[in-house]
């Protein structure tokens, strides 16, 4: 569906993007996460055509581009990361103007306008003032406003920053119903839970480049990390670190009164970590699983953390 070849980037002196390729196949929701002037932005703003690469190809649904850009427009939604709206307006004004760009035909564009706002939440509102919107119900408008021509693909910048949780979590019945529909998603965030929840496939983008891109799945295999299991115990002596570093086998780190071990399979490991240390004579107070999740992948990756 989207293809990206080398593609670059610069803003005077600054290199925005240093090459990038990558590839999102039909109906695929493609998570691009990434700090603050990683790229995410102006990736997605050069594949929407809003802005022009400095060098490198796109190619959208078998189109390219650069040759096609009307032809791509017809087919693309971009919901921009700032909000896209009249304040003066109401919700049905706001998009009965964004509908008319996009070139919905008049006897379509009310009742797409219906099924829209009724998608998002806002049936009972369409005829209020933006101005009298809260934020998380503006964002929502903004999402109805790419979707009014049946976009079969859907750019989503940053859809649920400063939001309330409501909001949020309808954004994501939203566009997880958009998903199961066959629409392909590609979504930037700096939301580690929102990725691991929403995406099929995500990359990791830092400095204009692609770190690396798969499924969690992968980007846990690629990482090398392993979950770890941590356990704290109360009975701190003079004596209990040398025991432990004595009598305890396998992977471990001491940190204070707490021992985390490093596991290939924490459901057998466990177990046995419970058993070793009742037999160094350690009381244990708690003990935590640490899973390998999106934002420990990461740090090791980039040594960021994605909120920077």
């Amino acid at each position: 569906m989207i293809t990206v070849e080398g593609l670059t980037k610069s803003y005077g002196t600054h290199v925005a993007l240093n090459g990038i390729s990558f590839s999102i196949k039909e109906g695929e929701f493609y998570g691009l996460l990434g700090p603050n002037g990683a790229g995410k932005t102006t990736t997605i703003s050069i594949i929407s055509t809003i802005l022009e690469p400095d060098a490198g190809k796109v190619t959208i649904n078998n189109m390219d581009l650069g040759k096609n850009k009307v032809a791509c427009k017809r087919i693309i939604g971009v919901v921009p990361q700032e909000i896209a709206l009249y304040d003066k307006l109401s919700a049905k004004e706001n998009l009965q103007f964004w509908g008319s760009l996009y070139g919905v035909e008049k006897s379509l564009l009310d009742k797409r306008i219906d099924e829209t706002v009724e998608l998002l939440g806002l049936s009972d509102r369409k005829d209020d003032k933006v101005k009298d919107y809260s934020g998380g119900m503006k964002r929502r408008i903004n999402i109805a406003a790419a979707l009014l021509h049946e976009p079969k693909i859907l750019f989503m910048d940053e859809p649920t920053v400063g939001i309330d949780p409501q909001s949020r979590n309808l954004i994501f019945d939203v566009v997880e119903k958009l998903h199961k529909r066959g629409m392909t998603i590609i979504y930037t965030t700096h939301y580690m839970e929102e990725a691991e929840r929403l995406c099929d496939r995500i990359g990791i983008i830092d400095k204009g480049e692609i770190i690396v891109q798969g499924t969690l799945q992968e980007l846990r295999e690629f990482s090398k990390m392993k979950e770890s299991i941590v356990v704290r115990y109360a009975n701190v002596g003079s004596d209990t670190e040398n025991r432990i570093k004595e009598k305890l086998k396998g992977d471990f780190v001491l940190k204070g009164n707490e021992i985390v071990f490093s596991c290939n399979d924490v459901k057998s490991d466990l177990p046995k970590v419970v058993m070793q240390c009742g037999e160094v004579g350690l009381e244990l107070s708690h003990i935590d699983i640490q899973q390998v999740n999106l934002e420990n992948i990461f740090l090791k990756l980039t040594g960021k953390q994605l909120r920077d």
